[in-house]
């Protein structure tokens, strides 16, 4: 079993910022990548961010320009940079990674593992606040 850790979620003032973190053991080798998502109370849980393995990067509409994504391989951990947070932004904020499974019988499509022994992970999310 595979245990995605996220870390940085808090109480923020609109306008103010935020650094998400997610930890996800061997992604960088192993994994096709780490998505995040979001859920606010009442709402379903919407896709925010994506990063590939091969630093494909993909947003959200409505996030672009406000969110950052990035990994640190060595660190097996992924951020998710949040700016000018607004109450909108109020939710938890989970991460997800696939991962591959015998070479030749899995390949990566973005983040998304294809074919047969994939395994797909989520962590148990950070709580973000935005409340002035």
């Amino acid at each position: 079993q595979v245990q995605l850790v996220e870390s940085g979620g808090g109480l923020v003032q609109p306008g103010g910022s935020l650094r998400l973190s997610c930890t996800a053991p061997r992604f960088a080798s192993d994994s096709c990548g780490v998505d995040w998502y979001r859920q606010s109370a009442g709402k379903q849980r919407e896709w925010v961010s994506s990063i590939g393995v091969d630093g494909n990067i993909r947003y959200a509409d409505s996030v672009k320009g406000r969110f950052t994504i990035s990994k640190d391989n060595a660190k097996d951990t992924v951020y998710l940079q949040i700016d000018s947070l607004n109450p909108e932004d109020t939710g938890m904020y989970t991460c997800k990674t696939q991962y591959r499974g015998l070479p030749g019988l899995t390949w990566c499509s973005g983040t998304d593992c294809r074919g047969q022994g994939c395994n797909a992970y989520w962590g148990q999310g950070t709580q973000v606040n935005v409340s002035s």
